[in-house]
């Protein structure tokens, strides 16, 4: 069971509550950590306060695909510059792009969205990387978009809106999603290696 927090000193509370902000972590999980922080040597917490602190300091997006880079290489990337290929995948996150990757099923560039289209959410299209895309697109003249949003309604939407706004606006373009196959309602970075490399090689076309 869940302590109250107000039976708890002040900087026990705070930690508890910035473990609970992030994604995936409940009450219960974010007081377990905190303790086991407490529990802690201070070099120990020290690493991992420096860990933290280097991955803000150190690192940011590339501006071309919005892959992870460091600050000196934030306009391409090593991730997208030593690729070349005609086609961009698109995804909603860097696990996305790190999980099709490692599979060797795509060996192209990939784009990250950071998100995906939920007005319940109050996030839209301006929200995501989506001009950044157009812009890759009218500069790079790729000759297929691979729409790898995750089976999930927010991801269908976001593969909709993107399919629709292409195909009205770049006719030479072919517009490709994953097959069928991926489980509804689950993340990419879940599926086995078979199921997402057949829903990438039997994708279909959308124009």
């Amino acid at each position: 069971m869940t302590l109250g927090r107000s039976s708890l000193p002040i900087e026990i509370q705070k930690l508890i509550i910035a473990f609970s902000s992030l994604p995936g972590i409940g009450p219960k999980t974010a007081q377990r950590l905190t303790f086991y922080i407490l529990s802690q040597s201070v070099d120990e917490t020290l690493k991992l306060s420096e860990a933290l602190k280097d991955v803000k300091k150190n690192l940011s997006y590339c501006q071309c695909c919005f892959f992870i880079t460091s600050e000196e290489n934030i306009n391409t990337c090593n991730f997208c510059h030593e690729k070349e290929s005609p086609s961009i995948c698109v995804v909603e996150n860097i696990v996305d792009a790190i999980t099709i990757d490692m599979s060797g099923i795509h060996s192209g560039t990939y784009h990250i969205l950071h998100g995906s289209i939920s007005p319940m959410n109050g996030i839209g299209p301006e929200n995501l990387k989506i001009d950044a895309l157009i812009n890759r697109i009218n500069t790079e003249s790729p000759e297929e978009i691979i729409l790898a949003t995750n089976p999930t309604l927010e991801g269908e939407a976001t593969s909709m809106y993107l399919s629709n706004f292409i195909k009205e606006n770049y006719k030479n373009i072919k517009i490709t999603k994953l097959a069928k196959g991926l489980a509804s309602g689950t993340d990419l970075e879940f599926s086995d290696f078979n199921t997402l490399s057949n829903a990438f090689e039997n994708r279909t076309d959308m124009n």
